[in-house]
Parts: C-alpha cells; structure tokens; sequence
C-alpha cells in the first residue's frame, strides 16, 4: 500500500459531512490536508483546528466558476500528492438553470482538477460518485444523476489516459447522509429496502476513500459503498 504519512491530501469540499470525515481518516494516517470549501470558511477552518498532524490548510473556491479549479492548484505553494473530488451540488427541486450549474460543478471542475493533478505528477485521485451509476439508466434521470454518470465515465477514461503514473478510481456511495432538506423518515424508508438494512456509516465511507487511494494495484474502478443498494432491480 501507499503510504500518506507527510504527504499532502487536497479534499474538495471537505469542511462538512462526508468531506470532514474523508479529512479525518487521512490525518489519522499522518497527511496534512488541504481542505477545500465554498461557503463553509469557518467550519473548515475549525476542522483544521481539530484534526491531528501539522501542515493543514484550508483554501477558498467556488467550483461553479468555470476558471476556479485551474485557478485552484495553480494557487497553492505546493502541489498535493492525493486528490479526492468529493465537492457536488445536489438540490431538492431541478430547474432548467441548475443543468449548466450542476454540470460545472460535478463534472467539469473535477476533471479539470484531476487533469491538472496528473500533469503536476500527482500520485491517485478518487471521485465520490453515486450508487446509481452502477445501475440500468431510469427513464428522466436528474441532472444531478446525469452528471454522476458523466464523471463515472470520465473516471474510467482518465485512468487509462493518466496511466501508469496517476492512478484514478472512484466511490459509489448509497443513502449516508439525509440532505438538510429531506422531510423527516424518507430517509429511513430508503435504508429499509437495502439488503443490508441500514445506512452507510460515515467512517466506512471515508476508510473506502482511503483504500481506493493507497492501492497501488487499483486504477479506473468504481466500488460501490451503498449497503447493497446497486444490487436492487
């Protein structure tokens, strides 16, 4: 395996939730971590407080500029050694104005920022995707889905293109997290049809990150962490 001890973790999106804990399982391995965040300064910056290690940072950036993430490597002193796309937008009612958005954000920022990783000879970069990629296309996807799709595939595309040197692999979660916005129990519901009948565990996630990461033997997968959730007709 890899080793990330003294090696320097850029995690998009990275102050709150999945992003936090994906920062605290690579600080426990001894990584300084480059916390990425839009709106949320102060809780990055409180999470860079907290977390073990020395070296932590926390950098600013709307990925919904199309010139921010060739804007973001460019700004550091040093390059990261390991890139986790894990920044995304997700809302509870599409619009027509929220495509443009969401492709920017869950497509082209990220692969414009793992393009720029690998030409900086970066080591291994992961995606956090969807379970629903590894599912049949349903008839009027999201925008949302459609975009998960698109950075499935380009997951798969770029490592062999940045192969051997960059490794790319991505992550398929399921139900983890309920959005702010999801009435109370919908949730619950979910997890009930699961073959394993529960949500993903925040710290399961965030070591499956970890283990896509260091392999030395894994490019252009994707591993669905989703409690069975793909495996459902």
């Amino acid at each position: 395996m890899d080793t990330v001890a003294d090696k320097r973790v850029l995690v998009t999106g990275g102050a709150r939730r999945v992003g936090a804990a994906i920062c605290r399982r690579f600080a426990a391995a001894g990584a300084a971590l480059i916390i990425h965040c839009h709106r949320s300064r102060a809780e990055a910056e409180a999470l860079a407080a907290e977390l073990p290690g020395t070296g932590h940072r926390v950098i600013s950036a709307d990925l919904a500029d199309p010139g921010a993430a060739a804007a973001l490597l460019a700004g550091l002193p040093e390059q990261p050694d390991y890139l986790i796309n894990n920044a995304s937008c997700y809302v509870r009612e599409e619009t027509p104005d929220f495509q443009a958005y969401c492709q920017q954000v869950n497509v082209h920022s990220p692969i414009r920022l793992i393009r720029d990783f690998a030409a900086s000879g970066g080591m291994a970069a992961v995606n956090l995707l969807d379970q629903a990629v590894l599912r049949p296309v349903a008839a009027n996807e999201t925008f949302y889905l459609q975009s998960r799709r698109e950075l499935a595939a380009a997951t798969v595309s770029l490592a062999l293109e940045f192969a051997p040197a960059t490794r790319i692999n991505g992550v398929a979660p399921g139900p983890v997290l309920p959005p702010a916005w999801l009435p109370g129990g919908t949730m619950a519901k979910t997890t009930a049809t699961l073959p394993l009948r529960r949500p993903v565990g925040l710290e399961e996630l965030a070591e499956a990150v970890f283990f896509m990461t260091v392999n030395p033997s894994i490019t252009g997968a994707i591993l669905p962490v989703d409690c069975g959730q793909h495996l459902i007709p």
